[in-house]
């Protein structure tokens, strides 16, 4: 008599995968908060007792091993990552910034060369999200498709028309095992006017944009290598040869992975998305920040609301004004409201351009 075969059980679609922490960028709109030395995704800003790039450590941990998570990070803020993130083994340090592609680029060809059949899904440092569980089933439905030979993409479901970020139009569903939300992409949107947002929402086809991307490495550097061949050669030999560093960086193209390779690479029909139903927030501006926060903290408003906040414990009071953004720190008052909230980047390039270098 003989047993009857047995289909071996499904892999796990999280079994090869690796997670890169791109943490750059200095939050100028976030500013006096955000600074230089001190930029966003260091900060708790949403007074969770956790910096944004603990809590994406934090969020991932969840989901693969200490070992299989990657961060990349300039030299400048090395120092405060390790100490933030005392169980990273895997710290990559840029000598300068080149944009997300050189830096998830040289963190998926270190992977590639240790482990060829690696996943990698590339995580922001400074979101805030607030369903772990629905962003654990995006990730697995995203690594199945990755397993697959594409490239997926988590896509936020819109609350709002923001005209803050990019948006995905979705195309057909997709058959694939283990990913049964995904479907197909039909282009990739640059920021919209505010009528345009608020047709993309209403047609129900169009996600926000998180600049989240999971895929094989193989298939992220065989894209990298036929659309951006001089980047995709010059990741490839720092991966193997540290020393070369400091000599090639200098000479990688700055660009973000959205041009380099996600909105070509939907163009040929090789891009997916999975909806993300879960709450999200870039923390982009002050106004989004209120979202977060309590206003009433560690302020007193009389006929007045907005966003308070004071990093040295001085009370804030407002009075008569709504929509009011009032911001303290040791050495810099800011005041603006939520409508010109995107407009505090001009503050610090202000400053520089005085400067006052001490302050930016």
């Amino acid at each position: 008599m003989t047993t009857p075969h047995a289909d071996p059980p499904p892999r796990d679609p999280l079994e090869s995968f690796h997670a890169i922490i791109p943490a750059g960028g200095a939050g100028t709109r976030l500013w006096p908060l955000s600074r230089r030395d001190r930029p966003k995704f260091l900060i708790d800003l949403d007074g969770s007792g956790r910096s944004l790039v603990q809590q994406t450590w934090d969020r991932l941990l969840r989901l693969i091993p200490a070992e299989r998570i990657h961060v990349v990070t300039g030299a400048a803020h090395a120092a405060a990552i390790s100490e933030q993130l005392p169980d990273l083994q895997h710290l990559l340090v840029e000598p300068s910034a080149r944009d997300s592609m050189p830096a998830i680029g040289w963190a998926a060809a270190v992977i590639h060369a240790t482990d060829p059949d690696a996943v990698v899904g590339s995580f922001a440092a400074d979101h805030v999200i607030g369903d772990d569980e629905a962003f654990a089933a995006a990730v697995r439905e995203a690594a199945a498709l990755a397993a697959a030979g594409l490239v997926a993409t988590v896509g936020i479901t819109p609350t709002t028309a923001s005209t803050a970020f990019g948006y995905i139009e979705s195309g057909d569903p997709l058959d694939i095992a283990g990913a049964p939300h995904a479907r197909a992409i039909t282009t990739f949107v640059e920021k919209p006017d505010s009528a345009t947002a608020e047709h993309y929402v209403q047609t129900g086809r169009f996600s926000w944009n998180a600049g989240m991307f999971v895929t094989r490495t193989a298939v992220l550097l065989d894209h990298l290598a036929r659309l951006q061949p001089t980047l995709h050669a010059g990741l490839v030999e720092i991966a193997g040869d540290a020393d070369a560093l400091a000599r090639v960086w200098p000479t990688l193209t700055p660009i973000a992975i959205d041009h380099a390779i996600a909105e070509p690479v939907s163009r040929e029909g090789a891009m997916t998305v999975v909806p993300g139903t879960f709450s999200w927030n870039d923390i982009g501006d002050f106004a989004a920040l209120a979202t977060l926060r309590d206003s009433d903290a560690g302020a007193v408003w009389i006929d007045a609301d907005g966003l308070a906040i004071s990093d040295d414990d001085t009370v804030i009071a407002v009075v008569g004004l709504h929509d009011v953004v009032v911001v303290r720190t040791r050495d810099a008052v800011l005041v603006t409201t939520r409508e010109h909230a995107q407009q505090v980047k001009q503050v610090p390039a202000a400053l520089k351009a005085a400067g006052r270098e001490n302050l930016v």
